[in-house]
């Protein structure tokens, strides 16, 4: 399960990344119950996080281009440097006491565009640091490094909202990110694994679209998480707009809830580290389960069972993410995968912009509920939409078989049915 972590060089960038997903956790927490704080409105939130994910939506393949051609360390030194000051920027503003809601819109949106060049040369960086051998595994340790963040860092930021203000969350996030420049400064050049840079010429882009899009193992993929981001991972939107008008509670709530998805997270973060394959059946399959539990929860009669029902919604929404990712960096020759993994977050996250305001609507025009159970929806259709072109495309077909000791339910090929037949 932990195997990536014998490499001295990943070892260093996962204790970075660490401490500063813990620092961001803080700030999203402390960011979005700022702005709640401040307008009064789920609509507001889903703005912030629309402007936050803006940039991967109109800038994400540029920033995939980049990420091929320039040496992916130095890249990640300006970025992580960028990402700090943005943090220590809102701390002052928020500290000073001259915090509006505009200077919330405004960071987030500068973070985003740092976010384009960061997220696919830190996703492509991964296999320079262990190999191919080890992708797999490293990838799914990525996202339990994220969800381990994810507990510690909403409970912080709970406790420091209701006792000090959101201005600590934010300084706290802003100094984090000194783990991950050090961690990258301490790595060995002699130890990360060579990998051929896309040389500098035109086309680069259209090169990689016409490369995912010749290929249904990355297509169908990168489809299903595209619909799910931007309509079933709006949780910020949901949990304060539950939190504030369902339970009437405070931030010390809002982080409770935030720290049980992370603890199912986390669960399908490690879970897909021990399984080492990653199978588009598999992500199928809990896409559709995501879904379902989206639309159950949210008609959740009392407030523990709605409470519970975040930790599998976190472990099967972790393990769609975790099994797409590492499906489609496994499936891409590595001089495409910064733009592969450029699109593969801007479908993933920069759907954000489209469907989170559009939550954020239902969600105050509506209600909580609906908007909770419109989002599980859209995910369950995609999940079962995708299954089908994936069977299509495979030539499966589904077997039912009601004997005893055999496997009910399962998807086979049409060879295999008619030698059962």
């Amino acid at each position: 399960m932990f195997s990536s972590l014998k490499i001295r060089n990943y070892r260093l960038f996962a204790t970075g990344q660490v401490v500063s997903n813990t620092g961001t956790w803080m700030q999203r927490i402390a960011q979005d119950w700022l702005v709640l704080t401040l307008t009064g409105s789920a609509s507001a939130v889903g703005i912030t996080i629309a402007l936050q994910f803006l940039p991967m939506l109109l800038f994400g393949l540029y920033g995939g281009v980049l990420a091929d051609r320039l040496p992916k360390r130095p890249l990640l030194l300006a970025t992580q440097v960028a990402m700090g000051l943005t943090g220590l920027a809102l701390a002052v503003l928020t500290l000073s006491g001259h915090v509006q809601v505009w200077h919330v819109y405004l960071t987030a949106f500068l973070l985003g565009l740092v976010t384009v060049v960061d997220n696919p040369a830190r996703q492509s960086f991964v296999v320079e640091m262990v190999g191919p051998e080890q992708l797999g595994n490293a990838v799914s340790l990525n996202s339990a490094n994220f969800q381990s963040a994810r507990l510690v860092g909403p409970a912080v930021a709970g406790v420091l909202i209701t006792a000090v203000g959101s201005g600590y969350a934010f300084l706290l996030n802003g100094l984090s990110f000194v783990a991950p420049i050090a961690g990258l400064l301490l790595m060995r050049n002699s130890e990360l694994h060579k990998v051929k840079r896309a040389p500098r010429a035109k086309g680069q882009l259209r090169e990689g679209l016409q490369y995912v899009a010749g290929r249904p193992e990355l297509i169908w993929p990168i489809v299903l998480v595209g619909f799910i981001g931007t309509f079933g991972f709006n949780f910020p939107i949901w949990l304060s707009a539950f939190v504030n008008n369902v339970y009437h509670s405070g931030a010390s709530t809002y982080g409770l809830l935030n720290t049980l998805l992370a603890v199912g997270s986390l669960s399908g973060a490690l879970l897909a580290a021990r399984r080492g394959t990653s199978r588009l059946r598999v992500l199928v399959g809990a896409a559709v389960m995501f879904g379902v539990l989206e639309i159950v929860t949210a008609f959740a009669p009392r407030f523990w069972i709605f409470a519970l029902l975040m930790v599998p919604i976190g472990m099967f929404g972790l393990t769609v993410n975790v099994t797409a990712n590492s499906s489609i960096q496994m499936a891409t020759e590595p001089a495409m995968r910064g733009r592969v993994m450029s699109l593969f977050m801007m479908v993933f996250v920069g759907g954000t912009p489209v469907g989170a305001p559009l939550v954020g609507w239902i969600t105050d025009t509506y209600g909580p509920r609906i908007g909770l159970a419109a989002g599980g929806t859209v995910a369950l259709v995609a999940a079962i939409g995708v299954g089908v072109m994936l069977a299509r495309v495979g030539g499966l077909r589904l077997k039912i078989d009601l004997r005893r000791g055999r496997t009910h339910v399962e998807f086979v090929s049409k060879e295999e049915l008619a030698t059962a037949a």
